[in-house]
């Protein structure tokens, strides 16, 4: 009896490790799509990986980047969440998946949204320098978009009481009309202008961010790389022990 127990258990272990085998074959296929910016490969692979293992946390988080290079961003984001969802333990990943959550959302031109995924990236690792700078960036167009948003609402009231103006001295001279016409048509061309300017300047700093991201995220995706292959040596070690103990 304890012999047939063993050999079901040895049976499992075995089945376990193949699976485990098959998952990591598509994950690598799949990373070497990605580096190839073979985007739509990449992503047949890892969704591969998780018919597999739903729960790969690997396959997961790459499948969102994949998302996210293809401009999916709303699929990117809703698989950012599922990631967030099953790695709770390490902060750096964690930091890691939000800062990306905050890239999307500046893609999607949410940039509150934006600003509260950095904030919470930075408090899991506030040594992030990367995304200390996004934040920093995002926050300042979102104080230009409030200046412009207040220089609206300061027009509006402008031209409330040029228009009160303009009724009380209807029947004061002509050409005193008319000079009062060119200069409100004066002042309206500079307000234009203000606001066509900063308008041009929250597109070039979110341009500017974005061209930012994209450099770095290279870099990021190397550091994950790093630690994901630190993990499995350290499992593989695991695994090699587990099988002396056999």
């Amino acid at each position: 009896m304890k012999q047939i127990t063993l050999t079901i258990l040895m049976l499992a272990v075995s089945f376990g490790l193949f699976a485990q085998r098959e998952v990591r074959k598509a994950i690598r296929q799949g990373n070497n799509s990605y580096k190839e910016q073979l985007y739509n490969a990449a992503e047949a692979s890892y969704k591969a990986a998780l018919t597999k293992n739903a729960s790969s946390k690997e396959a997961i988080y790459n499948l969102a980047n994949t998302y996210y290079k293809q401009g999916n961003i709303d699929e990117a984001l809703k698989t950012y969440q599922q990631y967030l969802a099953a790695e709770n333990t390490d902060p750096v990943k964690m930091s890691t998946a939000w800062h990306n959550v905050g890239n999307s959302f500046l893609r999607k031109k949410e940039l509150k949204q934006s600003m509260e995924a950095y904030k919470k990236a930075l408090r899991l690792n506030p040594n992030d320098e990367e995304t200390r700078y996004n934040l920093a960036t995002v926050q300042k167009m979102i104080q230009d978009q409030d200046n412009k948003d207040k220089d609206k609402d300061q027009d509006k009231d402008k031209n409330k009481d040029q228009n009160k103006d303009q009724n009380k001295d209807q029947n004061k001279d002509q050409n005193k009309d008319q000079d009062k016409d060119k200069d409100q048509k004066q002042d309206q061309k500079k307000d234009d202008q203000k606001q066509d300017q900063q308008n041009q300047m929250s597109q070039e700093n979110i341009q500017q961010l974005l061209k930012a991201i994209e450099q770095d995220e290279k870099e990021t995706q190397e550091r994950v790389q790093q630690l994901k292959a630190a993990e499995r040596k350290k499992q593989n070690e695991n695994n090699k022990k587990q099988n002396k103990d056999w």
